[in-house]
């Protein structure tokens, strides 16, 4: 495996996030998964509605550290959710630490995490109200500094103000502070503890009370902005109704609440309405708007079997549908439960910045202290001024707009690629996206419909009966459940037979025995090697593939007696998403099992000038790992089941057509959720487009800080003024970052 496949789901970092050693504890170790704990895990999960970053994700791993019966912990910050691994006494010793560390936990099921959704509420008087009190305060508190400085009770009364402004703006976060500071981690909250504290203790009551509101209030509007990121892709489960008429067992139709409905129940979907789960459709036929799961901007027609997506809108008549999925595993609700859990897999750039800001902090914090200590000797400052402007340092230099920038940026970027159908498995994958150089593409349900029909069927034993002949091969074929066999099970309509000994040949075909005698269904491939082809065959088979058929023969262990020519179509959106990785710089190359003559038949259709065929799944991992030496950053593109290996073995794997498909979810790092292959470039510019937001941010936040750092040691530079920057700053990045949301590729889809 490379080594791009191994990060860990490390959460979401935010402003408070500063302290070192967040993301592990000694005797605890993270979950590393990106896929649901199941019931028989043992595990419990909690939502935790004042866990907001990853700061309170330190400090509940501290708490629970020392209780040896927790196997893993695993954080959700954007639903504000824990999962705990552990024996059911250790859970019960961890509920209880969570409440000691000042925490309140919330024990929730599977299906009320994903109908809840990630954002809490937490009123209006402590989102909005305290704060704004406290600026009213610090407002009243400086007018009446400037304009009865020398009238002792008067400044005695903008002392309680100012203080009362500081409790009712900032009592969390000066509390936090001291706990951080007495712990030795030097977060936002410890910074601005000390700030304010000292602010307060040289006379300057009124800016540490403005400066603690201000702070307040810029930070409910940073996690406001904050939410509309993590919540994006939330909006999905509105599309679902609350309710939907179900078949009753006495005939009559019946509306019930949809987490009610069981598998198997039929249901009805009048015109307009939306589907309100996943299921077959068995009767009825209809047009499907699908954008919601699969960004596909045309309805696609339903009939009879096919598979329908719960939120999306039944349009033209009446469907009646059997439920294949419950509310908490549908589809919609797995693409959500992704997404969640891709925002806790850190992206390179989220990993520096982390990483910058540990070791920034610190320095600045020890710049400050020489600042307030040295400078009454080298610049022979005032004691008063040299820790006036070491304050100022510390509330300048709180890195909250340099380590918010990232996630929010990622988040955004993930929300908007699940919005065109584009579901990625963490922000590693949607940076790294832009590094793709070569694109390796299966030909079968990637670029072409995956929908072969039998075109041909001919008979080279003149002497066999050609009926006989045309049941056998239905009779292997049918047992297959490759897109070639099924075309030709579906194609023949001859009895099938009973088939003894059958095995399925990866990469081959079929063979089975069927009345006392043994036959092979297999490609060109096979035959050759079981030295059964001669030249009249080889001239026949020549023919059917430079026409583009795929071609199975049916074979005895001593003769070819008939050939099954299977032809498929090329997508309409193959040639032009082919042509738009070109213009990209990316090279694709078309990997098949298939024999060369119909790949290159194929390749050129698509406007594919690599092309190599004839491969087994092990010759095409033997290929990633050759295009990955010939270009570098290599991604590969199949259905997520028979690509598999390949799947993982490439820098970035793309499964097609995922919607629905556990184990294209399971196998492959991006998901497109439809048959679109022009959702590969978007996702290139998606990433680059991400790229680039997230270095104008990183040089905003660095540059906007070091100007005022600046202005603090040699220029005049106020609290007011810090707090304006520090929070400016912030304020910018996350707006900056949040216009991912509503990225739009360039090119038509």
């Amino acid at each position: 495996m490379n080594s791009s496949k191994n990060h860990k789901n490390e959460n979401v970092p935010c402003p408070d996030c500063m302290d070192k050693g967040s993301t592990k504890v000694a005797g605890i170790s993270e979950d590393s998964s990106l896929h649901s704990v199941s019931a028989d895990d043992n595990a419990a999960r909690f939502r935790i509605p004042s866990m907001d970053c990853a700061s309170e994700e330190s400090e509940i791993r501290r708490a629970l550290a020392k209780i040896d019966g927790i196997k893993s912990l695993r954080f959700n910050l954007g639903a504000r959710e824990l999962i705990i691994n552990a024996d059911a006494d250790s859970i019960q010793l961890a509920v209880e630490a969570i409440k000691k560390a000042g925490f309140n936990s919330e024990l929730i099921s599977d299906a009320e995490s994903f109908e809840s959704g990630s954002e809490l509420s937490k009123g209006f008087w402590n989102t909005w109200g305290r704060p704004i009190s406290g600026l009213i305060l610090a407002v009243i508190a400086e007018v009446l500094e400037f304009a009865y400085p020398d009238i002792q009770e008067i400044k005695y009364l903008g002392m309680a103000l100012a203080s009362i402004s500081i409790i009712l703006a900032g009592l969390d976060v000066y509390v936090k502070g001291l706990k951080a500071f007495g712990d030795g981690r030097l977060n936002i909250n410890a910074l601005m503890t000390v700030a304010v504290t000292g602010a307060f203790l040289i006379g300057q009551w009124p800016e540490a009370a403005m400066v603690m509101a201000l702070y307040a209030i810029a930070e409910a509007i940073e996690a406001k902005a904050v939410d509309r990121a993590r919540n994006a892709i939330k909006s999905l489960m509105e599309l679902t109704p609350e309710d939907a008429e179900v078949l009753q067992p006495d005939g009559a139709w019946k509306r019930e609440l949809v987490k009610d409905i069981p598998i198997d129940a039929k249901v009805r979907i009048r015109p307009g309405e939306r589907i309100p789960l996943d299921g077959i459709v068995i009767s009825g036929q209809s047009a499907i708007d699908q954008s919601p799961v699969t960004g596909e901007s045309l309805p696609v027609d339903k009939s009879p079997n096919d598979e329908v997506f719960a939120g999306t809108i039944n349009q033209a008549a009446e469907l009646e549908i059997r439920i294949t999925s419950l509310a908490s595993n549908s589809t919609i609700s797995r693409i959500i439960n992704a997404v969640e859990e891709a925002q806790g897999a850190r992206a390179p750039t989220q990993r520096f910045v982390d990483a910058f800001a540990a070791f920034y902090t610190p320095a600045v914090f020890v710049l400050a202290l020489i600042v307030a200590l040295w400078m009454p000797f080298l610049l022979e400052w005032t004691w008063m001024k040299s820790i006036y402007k070491a304050l100022v340092l510390l509330v300048i230099a709180c890195p909250c707009a340099l380590v918010i920038s990232t996630p929010v940026t990622v988040v955004s970027g993930l929300a908007a690629a699940a919005r065109r159908g584009i579901l990625i498995k963490g922000g590693v994958y949607l940076e790294e996206a832009r590094k793709i150089k070569a694109v390796a593409l299966d030909k079968t349900g990637t670029i072409t419909e995956g929908k072969p029909k039998l075109s041909n069927f001919e008979v080279f034993d003149l002497q066999a009966d050609s009926a006989e002949l045309k049941g056998i091969a239905k009779s292997l074929a049918s047992r297959s459940d490759h897109p070639v066999s099924k075309a030709i099970a579906e194609g023949l309509s001859a009895q099938a037979k009973e088939v003894k000994n059958f095995k399925a040949i990866a990469g081959r075909g079929v063979q089975g025995r069927i009345a006392d005698t043994t036959y092979f269904l297999g490609n060109h491939r096979w035959i050759e090697e079981l030295e059964l082809c001669t030249p009249e065959i080889e001239a026949q088979l020549s023919i059917l593939e430079n026409t583009g058929r795929t071609v199975s023969l049916l074979a005895t262990t001593e003769k070819v007696l008939a050939v099954c020519a299977v032809a498929d179509t090329i997508k309409a959106s193959s040639k032009a998403a082919v042509s738009e990785l070109i213009l990209l710089g990316v090279t694709p190359i078309m990997l098949t099992g298939d024999n060369a003559a119909t790949a290159k038949t194929v390749g050129v259709q698509a406007g594919i000038t690599e092309v190599k065929g004839n491969l087994l799944p092990e010759d095409k991992l033997k290929e990633i790992e050759s295009l990955q030496k010939q270009f570098g950053v290599t991604a590969m593109t199949g259905d997520g089941i028979n690509d598999a290996p390949s799947l993982a073995r490439a820098d970035i794997g793309f499964a097609m057509g995922a919607a629905g498909t556990h184990t294209a979810m399971e196998a492959a790092d991006i998901l497109v959720m439809n048959d679109d292959l022009r959702r590969l470039p978007e996702t290139i510019r998606l990433s680059k487009q991400t790229h680039a937001i997230l270095w104008q941010n990183i040089v905003l936040a660095l540059g906007i800080k070091f100007v005022f750092l600046f202005l603090a040691l040699f220029e005049n530079a106020s609290m007011w003024m810090a707090v304006f920057a520090d929070m400016g700053a912030s304020l910018i990045v996350v707006f900056n970052g949040l216009r991912l949301i509503t990225f739009k590729p360039k090119s038509k889809s």
